[in-house]
């Protein structure tokens, strides 16, 4: 077992307004004499210091600490064979305990399984129409306070990173070894994995998996394979060391046609999965950010689709008006569906894979011998050696695209309301060909 500890900046972002508050002014700067006339008024800081005020200024809090900690368990069989071989098997297993997850403690969702609207594939009957129960006002009349906290006047969403985040992973593993002999070396290792959690990250590192539940009240549902999930993974790196002209007493062909060494690896990897969203608060409790989709089991994998409001009478009605009853598909070949304000998402968390690793490196190493004591060696590297393009999430914040919109791009390739859902084209590099030449020096 091992134990971790909280990170600085999870208490630094939880502090209560009475010990700090931040004022934000848009465009302060342009105002003409804005430090002349006293800079922030008071009327724009904390307004009062009354037990009420300070109730309706807390937007977070700090539970109790339960350290996070980690349990360990491996076994590995290893046996040598042929002299130069060495293979091992081995399985491994972590479970991770009172991970920290981001919440919002005072907000509820008042859409669920059995009181939301119905989203159709196609168009419905009137009479289907007529008699539905709900609208989208209703359902926002309804409210997403949690009463005790609302009642006590917490009326601002509190944050908290509560220690209520679990992962468990478990792995196979071959690794095939054989030692350098007769100028050849190599190794060849496979890994299957499953990694499950119901929270990955605690602050926006990542767009492809929401860093909070999409219903606070119902952690069970972000229960699906990790952002971290990487199924299978197969590497293979071979180093070969040239015979030619090695025994010979001629220096220029011993250093010019001999002394070269090749070293390529290959390396396949399964994608990182991803959370396909609706890009609207969905379930109307806040907080848009973490809300997925409908699934359509029969709808083609990958593609997405909008849907429009309907009236009672079947007539189409602008987004967000709360005469809205149902919603109709405009894609109903689509697998994924937008869940429209009110409307029910049963769509679980990392549903899409995003692209594989499919990649070559190849190293190529001269060594020259300049009398008995010095020795120069010149490397050339080629890191994607066919300029396989291959874009890959990974990274800060997902390794966005910075040439295109930094952020805007990753967000849209995660929301199915956007052309560019599902395309890492404009979002992602392709990881481009990189050449590199070193020379070393050793006496």
């Amino acid at each position: 077992m091992a134990y971790d500890v909280f990170f600085d900046n999870v208490g630094l972002l939880s502090v209560p307004p009475q010990f700090s508050n931040t004022v934000d002014l848009t465009n302060a700067n342009q105002n003409q004499g804005f430090l002349a006339n006293g800079g922030i008024s008071p009327a724009f800081a904390l307004a009062g210091n009354t037990p009420a005020q300070l109730r309706a200024a807390t937007s977070a809090y700090i539970p109790d600490q339960k350290l996070p900690y980690s349990i360990n368990y491996n076994l590995t069989v290893e046996h040598v064979f042929a002299k130069d071989y060495t293979l091992d098997v081995g399985y491994i297993g972590t479970k991770g305990v009172h991970l920290i997850s981001q919440q919002q403690l005072n907000r509820q969702s008042p859409v669920t399984a059995t009181q939301n609207l119905p989203t159709f594939l196609f168009t419905p009957s009137a009479a289907t129409l007529a008699a539905l129960p709900l609208s989208l006002g209703q359902l926002r009349a309804i409210g997403d306070q949690v009463p005790a906290y609302a009642n006590a006047g917490f009326t601002a969403p509190i944050t908290s990173f509560t220690p209520q985040g679990y992962s468990d992973y478990n792995a196979l593993t071959v690794n095939l070894k054989k030692r350098l002999a007769k100028g050849l070396q190599y190794q060849a290792a496979y890994t299957w994995s499953h990694l499950i959690d119901n929270s990955t990250a605690e602050v926006a590192s990542t767009f492809l998996t929401p860093r909070r539940a999409e219903n606070f009240f119902d952690l069970s549902a972000e229960k699906a394979s990790s952002a971290l999930d990487r199924r299978q993974r197969f590497t293979l790196s071979l180093l070969y060391d040239a015979p030619w002209f090695k025994g010979s007493n001629n220096w220029m062909l011993k250093n010019l046609a001999g002394n070269w060494e090749i070293a390529p690896i290959y390396t396949y990897e399964s994608p990182e999965l991803f959370t396909p969203q609706s890009g609207v608060d969905s379930n109307l409790n806040g907080d848009s950010a973490p809300d997925r989709t409908i699934i359509n089991p029969a709808g083609a994998s990958g593609a997405a689709s909008t849907v429009v409001g309907l009236s009672s009478t079947g007539a189409v009605l602008p987004n967000g008006s709360a005469n809205t009853v149902a919603y109709l598909a405009q894609n109903p070949n689509a697998r994924y569906i937008q869940a429209g304000l009110g409307a029910f998402a049963n769509a679980g968390r990392n549903t899409q894979a995003s692209r594989p690793i499919d990649n070559i490196d190849f190293s190529l190493i001269k060594h020259f011998a300049v009398r008995e004591r010095f020795k120069i060696d010149l490397t050339g590297q080629a890191f994607n050696l066919f300029n396989h393009a291959q874009f890959l999430p990974g990274g800060s914040i997902d390794n966005a695209n910075t040439t295109n919109n930094f952020l805007g791009n990753t967000q849209a390739y995660v929301t199915v309301s956007n052309p560019l859902f599902n395309n890492p084209t404009n979002t992602f590099s392709s990881n481009p060909r990189v050449l590199q030449v070193t020379a070393k020096f050793a006496w």
